[in-house]
């Protein structure tokens, strides 16, 4: 049996933070219902990757079931308020203090239920002058300072994948579940309010604490390490990039002797140790690059292993997808199966069960039958 299979969770959510959290309780076996407007979650229109369907909303969406519902409309008020009756969690990701106008403010639900786990998650909380602030991901990453200790020394740049929305329902789901392990010891419910700020701001301590004792913030280095080198990616003659990591002197020495083959080279003016190497960063990148540049990526990888250097190569998403260490699971959607990046945790007990994407409203009769009040 599912970890969380028995449980009710209702979810007014849109977009990624909300979708990510009770994505991952769907996993686990839990029974997700999805409030939508009749124009469905706004994540559905991103794009039509994914056999003509949004990859965000087939990524964020799999396992749960969708029910079309008007807030504003007293019947599906009450609807939705006989859900809740029996719902063991309810996240919402609408606007601060949209949920409490509609009745659905999640101090009072608590009151009303005392089991209920209520999750609110916005973009810079509920209080202060960024409350009323709209907040997507890379709006966030930029207020949070992400943007600016990422990219390239010319100027700041935004990560790739939505980092802000992603930390935040991570945060989100663990708050879920040690509130279930709490509720089980007190038998009661409790709040959890997330922001896409907050979760941001946790991952942003090393330059933020960086920042404070130096008075200085990490600097923008690409694809390099502002304070270890070296620890940075070279290119190859083949035009392939390969990164590499030296973590200590031992492995520095070990690199110089094999890869290099300099064992001399650490005793040498500017690439003794690690903070005099930072201190030379150009010319002991310049000395590594010049190797590097000689080799073509299956030489290059002997010679890593053999000296027992941790690298990787900068592959673009054609490469990722071919990754011998990728793993896959396939989820069904109203268009056909779609293989995703399967789920990272694995279990003994083998690879959970994937429920399929829904289409818009597509358990909303069904769902109205079995809450008829």
């Amino acid at each position: 049996m599912a970890a969380l299979s028995g449980l009710l969770v209702v979810s007014l959510e849109q977009a990624v933070a909300a979708p990510y959290c009770s994505s991952r309780l769907a996993d686990a076996g839990a029974r997700v219902i999805k409030v939508e407007r009749a124009e469905g979650d706004f994540a559905r229109g991103y794009d039509t990757a994914a056999r003509g369907l949004s990859s965000y909303f087939v990524w964020l969406n799999r396992g749960k079931q969708s029910l079309v519902a008007d807030l504003k409309a007293p019947a599906d008020a009450a609807l939705l308020h006989r859900l809740l009756a029996r719902a063991d969690v309810f996240i919402q990701n609408l606007a601060p203090g949209a949920a409490g106008r509609a009745g659905f403010g999640s101090e009072a639900l608590r009151a009303r239920h005392p089991r209920l786990i209520t999750v609110d998650i916005s973009g810079y909380g509920e209080s202060g002058e960024y409350a009323s602030m709209k907040a997507y991901d890379l709006l966030v990453q930029a207020e949070s300072g992400l943007a600016m200790v990422t990219g390239r020394p010319e100027g700041p740049g935004r990560v790739g994948v939505s980092a802000c929305d992603i930390a935040c329902g991570m945060a989100a789901h663990a708050g879920v579940l040690e509130a279930l392990i709490e509720r089980g010891a007190t038998g009661r419910g409790k709040g959890i309010a997330v922001s896409l700020f907050d979760g941001m701001a946790d991952w942003m301590n090393v330059p933020l604490l960086y920042f404070e004792g130096t008075g200085k913030a990490p600097e923008r280095m690409g694809l390099a390490h502002p304070s270890i080198c070296p620890y940075g990616a070279f290119p190859l003659a083949d035009g392939a990039l390969v990164l590499i990591s030296i973590q200590n002197e031992r492995e520095w020495a070990e690199f110089c002797a094999v890869f290099l083959e300099e064992p001399d080279l650490p005793r040498r003016a500017g690439f003794e140790t690690n903070v005099i190497r930072v201190t030379n960063r150009a010319m002991v990148d310049a000395h590594v690059a010049a190797a590097f540049a000689r080799l073509d990526r299956e030489q290059a990888a002997a010679k890593l292993r053999a000296a027992n250097t941790a690298f990787g190569f900068v592959n673009d998403v054609a490469a990722f997808a071919r990754h011998p260490a990728l793993r896959r699971a396939t989820v069904a959607t109203p268009n056909g199966p779609v293989r995703i990046a399967a789920p990272p945790v694995r279990s003994s007990d083998g690879a959970p069960e994937l429920g399929p994407v829904p289409a818009i409203g597509e358990h909303s009769a069904a769902i109205r039958r079995e809450f008829a009040g």
